[in-house]
């Protein structure tokens, strides 16, 4: 029926042509002023009224405001006509339900008021019966009770329509996080991954280099480069494992929330790289309290991108200076090294890498902070990050 509204209707203005012809035969006051049935018939012109305000209700979904003027137009003919009167404004009451239901309350209260006071004042001041006969309150207490029906379905299906688009949009809107997160979460994942690769392998790379220049002429000292190498691809492969098991145990609650540590083992990262050559030289105060994790982290990560790429790119002779500083509610980390000034000595991205720049200002601004990257005056390089202490995730 749904799918065929027309046939609906149809059926619909059958039921009430039925109800208006078994109506007619009603005398609303008969015996000691009960109801009577059967006491009176229609006549041919009050049949002809019911059976044109019941075709027109067939069309009351296309045309409701033109078929609620033509429902009432034969009700005023029946209204005009003499005893006995035909129940023909029932059609009036389903067509004045319609517009209501389709339409806006302004609308509703409108057409409402003047569908109510013209067809009871007709009845009342024109028809052949009474002013206070009951078939003329009768069509005043129906006509705004289909006005009223008519306005709560219509708020109710609007009630109804909002609560479901405001479901598809939640719907909408959820699986739109869904897919920001875990685009960040790939995000920070490959993060971590270059970060770990990046530093273990240029270190390994240096001491493999430095083992095979010195192989022959001092096997000590390549025996001992083997062992760096070795150290650092255990470290490495450990950091991997670390990060690959945080993945397999996203669902156990005691699953680390971070792979990677923080500046609790800043000595042990220095030593790594000094252990590959390259001086280098720490200023911070470890009587100060441990940073927040996710802090931690960012500050770690970057002073080992920055080293790495000291040691990548600033040449055999580069020292470099690390410096951990609280400045009110902010840490401030500052990587300096002294490289040749030399623009190519610069860490310029690759084709196909050098994602380490732009994971340390990814991390920082993931914090609310702030990281820049370039050239000393002079020579050299300098990497400066701002991280605040209380992040949006961790406010206390």
């Amino acid at each position: 029926m749904r799918r065929h509204p027309l046939a609906m209707d149809a059926v619909l203005a059958l039921g009430v042509l039925v109800a208006m012809v078994l109506g007619s035969f009603v005398e609303p006051s008969g015996i000691h002023g009960r109801p009577t049935f059967g006491t009176r018939a229609p006549d041919l012109p009050s049949l002809t009224l019911m059976l044109i305000g019941a075709t027109a209700l067939v069309f009351r979904r296309r045309r409701p405001k033109a078929v609620l003027a033509a429902t009432c137009a034969v009700s005023l003919v029946e209204l005009f006509a003499g005893p006995p009167r035909a129940p023909v404004p029932m059609c009036a009451v389903v067509a004045l339900y319609t517009v209501a239901a389709s339409t806006d309350r302004p609308t509703t209260w409108r057409v409402g008021l003047l569908t109510m006071t013209g067809l009871t004042a007709v009845a009342m001041l024109v028809g052949p019966l009474p002013w206070y006969a009951q078939e003329n309150l009768g069509i005043f207490a129906w006509t705004g009770m289909a006005a009223a029906a008519g306005d709560a379905v219509r708020s109710r299906r609007a009630f109804v329509d909002a609560i479901r688009e405001r479901a598809e949009r939640a719907e909408r809107t959820r699986e739109e996080e869904a897919r920001r997160r875990v685009a960040e979460e790939r995000l920070r994942i490959a993060r971590d991954l270059h970060d770990v690769v990046a530093h273990h392998i240029a270190l390994v790379n240096v001491q493999a280099g430095v083992a095979a220049h010195v192989m022959d002429k001092r096997p000590d000292q390549a025996k001992e480069a083997l062992a760096h190498v070795r150290e650092a691809s255990r470290s490495a492969l450990n950091e991997l494992r670390a990060t690959v098991g945080l993945l397999r145990q996203s669902g156990d609650p005691e699953a680390p929330t971070e792979p990677a540590p923080g500046l609790g083992v800043l000595d042990e990262l220095v030593d790594t790289f000094r252990h590959a050559g390259l001086p280098v030289e720490v200023a911070r105060d470890r009587t100060e309290s441990p940073l927040p994790a996710s802090v931690d982290l960012a500050a770690y990560r970057v002073i080992q991108e920055a080293l790495t790429n000291v040691r990548k790119h600033a040449g055999p002779d580069a020292r470099a200076e690390v410096s951990v500083v609280r400045v009110g509610r902010t840490v401030e980390i500052t990587v300096l090294d002294g490289g040749t000034a030399d623009a190519a000595a610069a860490p310029v991205p690759e084709p196909g890498g050098g994602h380490g720049l732009l994971g340390m200002r990814e991390r920082a601004t993931a914090l609310g902070g702030t990281c820049t990257a370039g050239p000393r005056f002079g020579g050299g390089w300098r990497v400066h990050a701002i991280l605040p202490l209380e992040t949006a995730g961790e406010e206390r």
